[in-house]
């Protein structure tokens, strides 16, 4: 019997079913992970950013997060774009990742309830949703049942796909040898997960493979357990080129799993044996098992690993040494100084004045990109920008609780000033990054300025990078000299525009530049006056003698 069903297999139609099945199940958990991201909106990145205080806040947020878009690695991409740009410490971005590796597991746990009869309904459901109406609230309701119900489906043709390899002696084999050899196990669910970049989709293939009785229990958990250490390579993939923090924040999450996985391996036996009791006393279905072993590693291996989140961060540090030309966008603002105003007021100065001297630095860089159109500068000067805006947000929260306090009335009319201050500083971080924002349309269209206009633009900067030292320097030390000259420039630069503007219309007349790039050349030289004008708002208190 065993042999004419091995001679029977069709292993052709065997292998585009299973391939097929793994598509689609690939497509639809991104498809109904994107509807879910698109109907939480920017709201999953403020959680993330706002509700991290306390590595155990973070742990929640991460299960919750990832829960929500039914990916770890989506969760693991963001926070790490967080971290990256100094809005979250290592410490709390850790207690993300131990979250998002529990929540990765509910897609497990949906999976477990075998609703597999009712995955073709649902996809109509989805596909009505999608095309019988343009309303967006419905459309995206339509992205997540299509996506639901395509999971399922994708579920089906897998498991119908894999049902003839119980015939094969080699598969019944390896099996066995899996029952056996722990360690293969580990390596097959770490390779398979690193090929497919979607630990759901190996553990899914793996709750099939057991609901069809081809593998123990034994043989099974092991490679559940790989499948956590393979999915960590969307992480590593995603810090190629990143700063020292991402860096760190991918290798505790390799370390992390694979502690978990040690762990787990050496009370393999235990741990199967909880598992079957389980399953007994539960009823368990085959997939809910694989669920629920899913789920009880992960959140044992977040309570046995959180207590040493400082001892991971140590490790990483060390391992990973930091980048001296890189930059934590924090401030050093003590919170204990708010009961003494004169100080604290002198620290936000010292503060403003640093963050200054980055929109300086971020300008100048947006310039070499207009110049050199240097991918990675662009990236780089957009992760300061962040950092900027980072750096904007502390300071006035600071100021803010500060205003709350006692303080005299020059140390209220302070406050404001700062206020005012810092708000025209990130601006002028935000029309440097804006010159990049330009730029990339420029490149995208296409157009091509002229030698002359780069020279011009470099004479702008020029102007207001003197503009801007000597701002700091007035603010800096309360210099009425500094704080004129800085006027005088803000009189140089509104002629040196209007020159150029001028220059720029006499060109496109004469044909000797491409009209589109003319027109599109005003609007990026137009940052440069804007910048003049918020750097001649910082000085114009210090002229006052208010600050």
């Amino acid at each position: 019997m065993n042999n004419l069903a091995v001679n029977t297999i069709n292993y052709q139609q065997m292998a585009f079913a299973f391939l097929g099945g793994l598509g689609l199940f690939l497509f639809s958990i991104k498809y109904m992970g994107e509807g879910l991201q698109i109907m939480a909106g920017d709201r999953l990145r403020y959680i993330l950013d706002k509700y991290t205080t306390s590595p155990f806040l973070g742990v929640l947020v991460g299960i919750l997060v990832t829960a929500l878009i039914q990916s770890s690695s989506g969760t693991s991409v963001i926070t790490i774009g967080l971290v990256g740009a100094g809005l979250l410490s290592l410490r709390q971005a850790i207690g993300i990742i131990m979250g998002a590796n529990i929540g990765t597991t509910i897609t497990t746990f949906i999976i477990g309830f075998n609703i597999t009869d009712y995955a073709l309904p649902i996809l109509f459901l989805g596909a009505a949703c999608l095309f019988f109406t343009k309303l967006r609230v419905i459309n995206n309701i339509g992205r997540i049942l299509f996506g639901f119900g395509g999971i399922f489906f994708a579920l089906t043709l897998m498991s119908g796909a894999m049902q003839p390899l119980k015939y094969l002696p080699e598969f019944r084999q390896l099996m066995i040898n899996l029952s056996h050899n722990s360690v293969l196990g580990v390596f097959i669910g770490t390779l398979v997960t690193v090929l497919v970049q979607a630990s759901s989709a190996t553990i899914s293939v793996l709750q099939n493979i057991y609901q069809e009785n081809l593998v123990t229990l034994r043989g099974a958990l092991p490679i559940l357990f790989g499948d956590n250490i393979g999915t960590t390579i969307t992480v590593i993939i995603a810090v190629i080129g990143a700063n020292t923090a991402a860096k760190r924040l991918a290798a505790s999450h390799v370390i992390f799993n694979v502690i978990g996985t040690i762990i787990f391996m050496i009370f393999l036996t235990p741990f199967t044996f909880f598992i079957e009791k389980m399953q007994y006393m539960l009823h368990l279905n085959p997939k809910m098992t694989i669920a629920f072993a899913h789920g009880a590693f992960n959140t044992a291996t977040t309570i046995l690993l959180f207590p040493f989140i400082r001892v991971l961060e140590f490790l990483v540090v060390k391992l990973i040494k930091s980048n001296k030309r890189e930059k934590e966008y924090k401030t050093k603002l003590d919170m204990a100084l708010l009961t003494a105003p004169v100080i604290a007021l002198g620290q936000v100065k010292a503060e403003i004045t640093d963050m200054t001297s980055l929109v300086l630095e971020n300008l100048k860089a947006s310039v070499d990109f207009f110049h050199n159109h240097n991918e990675k500068l662009a990236e780089e000067i957009e992760t300061t920008e962040e950092g900027i805006n980072n750096l904007d947000q502390e300071i006035s929260n600071y100021l803010t609780l500060l205003s709350g306090g006692n303080f005299n009335v020059k140390e209220g009319e302070e406050i404001g000033i700062y206020l005012d201050m810092c708000r025209d500083v990130e601006r002028i971080g935000d029309h440097a990054f804006g010159i990049v924002k330009d730029v990339n349309y420029e490149i995208k269209k296409k157009m091509k300025f002229s030698q002359t206009a780069h020279e011009e633009v470099d004479q702008l900067l020029a102007t207001s990078t003197l503009m801007i030292e000597n701002a700091i320097e007035a603010l800096r030390n309360s210099d009425k000299e500094k704080s004129i000259e800085v006027l005088d420039l803000h009189n140089k630069l509104y002629a040196q525009e209007k020159k150029i503007r001028k220059n720029n219309i006499e060109r496109m007349r004469n044909q000797e530049c491409e009209l589109r790039a003319g027109l599109y050349y005003i609007d990026l030289i137009s940052h440069f006056t804007r910048i003049g004008d918020h750097a001649r708002n910082m000085v114009e208190k210090v002229i006052e003698n208010r600050v």
